[in-house]
């Protein structure tokens, strides 16, 4: 703006910098409002079409949202299933981690690349 207006004065650049911001603005609602608001430089223009975008996008995902009660006593029963499902999947897991150290699977066809002896591969090394 300071070059295609150099002769310009500055409130008349900063004007002429917030009505081509507000013509570019391709959503409608926002271009209407942002109009509306009568932006006298650019920075004023473009700090209320993003606050207006911010209000609109919250203001449509807001209508999905639906609040939850939560009534007393099931949170504990919730809990203590949660503790027990916890408590065997640790057991199931911890089991099935010392059954694998114990029982190691072999397959005495294969060679392993690295020392080309067979029996093993790398990794079990």
């Amino acid at each position: 703006m300071s070059l295609a207006y150099a002769k310009c004065p500055q409130d008349v650049r900063d004007s002429l910098a917030a009505q081509y911001y507000v013509d570019a603005i391709r959503d409608e609602d926002t271009q209407h409002a942002t109009r509306l608001m009568d932006a006298k430089d650019l920075k004023s223009a473009s700090v209320y079409s993003l606050m207006y975008e911010a209000v609109k996008t919250i203001s449509n995902t807001s209508r999905n949202v639906r609040s939850i009660h939560i009534e007393d006593g099931t949170g504990k029963e919730n809990d203590e299933k949660f503790d027990c499902l916890l408590k065997t999947s640790e057991e199931l897991l911890n089991s099935h981690v010392a059954g694998k150290k114990n029982n190691p699977r072999r397959n005495p066809n294969v060679i392993c690349w690295k020392c080309n002896k067979k029996g093993h591969v790398l990794r079990e090394y």
